[in-house]
């Protein structure tokens, strides 16, 4: 088992926080690892007395309210997702989860059927795949696409889209160093023109369809591939380790990445938008939470900075720790 680094972790997430709180959540039993689902309910927490602005504490006006969480079917989402319910339970909140529901398309339609209130979604995600912005059209700044998937998740949902967080975690294209060292260490994508036709890439089926993913190796770089395999994401690393394809397409906050030394090239062209999370939940969740709930998921992903979500992944992913004692850790070590 590798060796955490949290303490450090949160020291340097802290000095960044001005107003950072301090409180320690239980963690609570969702599921017994990332790949599974649950919808079990957790009761509200008992009230505390109020404490300085910023710590979080029950409140008795929330005694009776019941928020359903949703996540998509990867580590990253059910650990947030995690947070988000842990920091609302100890708020007062009774929560309930139905995590690793599937893709965005599964998840916003959850939550447009009122199966969920929300779910963690991620900008450059929500605006490519659910908001129908073409990729070029997306801002490159990651404050201007939010305000953009803000601004379009209310008129085409009428869905809120609370302020996202620090971290973006992008879409990428990696390789293993044997195989970089093979191909005489590209360091951009556009270094791999003239060497793609004899690679093999993987995929999920959802990235070869959209221009901010793999098809977009194909439009924005103009690179074609001698075989495209598509994968469940959960293997988008194993993939490339026993050899079953050249190229992956992972997530820039895997921990895997660092663990298998593996090589990611830079988007010299800059196909990927911003990937930056923000809690998407219905009016009717949005308006129950209240702007003291609302505050709560605020104040809890303060500290998700793209070194802090990559340990965290790597605890689950890596270590085989659950999200929620991981997500549970956090809030303790955080805040």
């Amino acid at each position: 088992m590798r060796t955490h680094e949290s303490g450090r972790l949160v020291q340097a997430a802290l000095a960044a926080i001005t107003a950072a709180a301090a409180f320690g959540v239980t963690a609570c039993g969702s599921d017994d690892s990332a790949s599974s689902s649950s919808s079990a309910e957790k009761p509200a927490a008992t009230s505390t007395p109020a404490a300085e602005s910023g710590k979080i504490t029950a409140d008795s006006a929330n005694k009776g309210k019941s928020i359903k969480l949703g996540s998509k079917n990867f580590t990253e989402s059910i650990i947030i997702a995690d947070i988000y319910g842990q920091a609302l339970q100890k708020a007062g909140f009774t929560v309930k989860y139905d995590l690793n529901l599937g893709l965005e398309d599964v998840a916003n339609k959850a939550v447009e059927d009122g199966d969920i209130d929300g779910y963690p979604e991620y900008t450059g995600t929500a605006l490519t795949a659910l908001l129908g912005v073409d990729p070029s059209d997306v801002p490159k700044d990651e404050d201007a696409a939010y305000q953009e998937a803000k601004k379009l998740y209310k008129s085409k949902f009428g869905f809120t889209a609370l302020p996202q967080t620090p971290f973006t975690d992008s879409n990428s294209l990696g390789m293993t160093k044997q195989k970089a060292a093979e191909l005489g260490n590209p360091k951009t994508i556009s270094d791999l023109k003239g060497k793609s036709q004899n690679l093999t890439i993987a995929a999920s089926a959802e990235c070869f369809k959209r221009t901010d993913c793999a098809l977009g190796f194909r439009k924005v770089y103009g690179l074609k591939f001698k075989k495209e395999i598509k994968i469940d994401v959960a293997q988008r690393h194993e993939v490339i380790l026993k050899k079953k394809a050249d190229l992956t397409v992972p997530f820039t906050t895997d921990g895997a990445i660092a663990a298998n030394k593996e090589v990611i090239l830079k988007d010299d062209k800059q196909l990927f938008p911003p990937y930056n999370v923000t809690f998407v939940l219905s009016q009717k969740a949005a308006d129950k939470l209240g702007p003291a709930g609302q505050k709560v998921i605020e104040t809890v992903q303060k500290g998700l900075t793209t070194p802090v979500m990559s340990e965290l992944n790597s605890r689950v992913d890596l270590d085989k720790e659950k999200p929620e004692d991981v997500a549970a850790e956090y809030l303790k070590d955080y805040l």
